[in-house]
């Protein structure tokens, strides 16, 4: 990437505040990096994604550790780095609680099955990571291992976590992601999804 880190900042407080109005980052909740150096740029920790300033977001190793004086970053920064490492096309990285994702999530179940087609093209799937205590590594092993296939994981009685090239992109997917969350929960109530079958599932796919 070619940005500097000002433009970096920039990008992550506009899609923080995005996802603020959205109501899929409510609180204090989540967190935002950014690929820079040979480290990220992350929010820090207690910050909130929709109101975020300049000063809290911190360079980061990919050590963990800050590289700046007084500012400690998100206790999530390891699934951040991990992901990183094993996805080096992703410059950006978004963990957020999204009502509908989160939801799924808190209820134990993935987003796998091939319904809406617009889903199955740009996701594949959304599995769900097993549950662990938030800010450990057991987590972060949990997650990350599906990123070897999956471009957006769902995190047990968590929330939801997505990456790509660009932040537009990783937040378009958010979008997409939790709307078809929406709609998967109210074909429940309409009396069930008809879930495409393996042949129309697998010519969806065939497009990419």
């Amino acid at each position: 990437m070619m940005y500097s880190r000002e433009e970096l900042e920039n990008k992550i407080i506009e899609y923080g505040r995005i996802c603020g109005e959205k109501n899929y980052t409510p609180g204090y909740s989540g967190n935002i990096s950014a690929r820079y150096k040979d480290g990220m740029l992350i929010t820090t920790s207690g910050s909130a994604n929709g109101y975020l300033k300049h000063e809290q977001i911190v360079f980061t190793d990919f050590g963990g550790n800050s590289l700046e004086t007084g500012k400690k970053p998100s206790s999530e920064k390891f699934l951040h780095i991990e992901i990183y490492k094993i996805r080096p096309e992703f410059n950006f990285i978004i963990h957020v609680h999204a009502p509908y994702l989160s939801s799924f999530a808190s209820s134990g179940r993935d987003l796998m099955a091939p319904i809406m087609a617009e889903n199955v093209f740009y996701f594949g799937g959304i599995p769900l990571a097993e549950y662990a205590l938030p800010s450990t590594m057991e987590l972060v092993n949990n997650t990350v291992k599906y990123f070897d296939k999956y471009d957006a994981v769902l995190m047990a009685n968590h929330g939801f976590v997505i990456g790509s090239k660009t932040i537009e992109d990783a937040y378009l997917k958010l979008e997409l992601a939790e709307s078809y969350a929406q709609v998967v929960l109210n074909t429940e109530i309409l009396g069930g999804a008809k879930i495409l079958n393996d042949e129309q599932a697998q010519a969806i796919l065939s497009l990419r």
